[in-house]
């Protein structure tokens, strides 16, 4: 899993028959400290995620098996939202 900010969304008209309700939003990868790291990326939203709100992403396989039909176009997945972050 992988922390991420919410940073927009994504508007489509037509999707893949395998995504025909599925919300889409941009995220941008974070470091456990909060940095951004890397470059945004889209992912399906499975959680209800907010605007700017800290979230757990999975990316490849585990995105496609996270969703209901797990055959599907799926690269990256929000399977949860962060509370808080503590490191020991």
């Amino acid at each position: 899993m992988h922390l991420a900010r919410v940073i927009g969304t994504v508007v489509a008209t037509q999707k893949t028959e395998n995504l025909p309700e599925s919300r889409l939003l941009v995220i941008q990868p974070l470091t456990p400290d909060g940095r951004t790291e890397g470059r945004p990326l889209v992912a399906v939203d499975l959680v209800s995620a907010a605007p700017e709100e800290r979230v757990f992403f999975v990316r490849g396989r585990e995105a496609a098996n996270a969703m209901p039909n797990p055959d599907n176009p799926v690269d990256a997945a929000i399977v949860g939202i962060v509370d808080a972050v503590e490191r020991y």
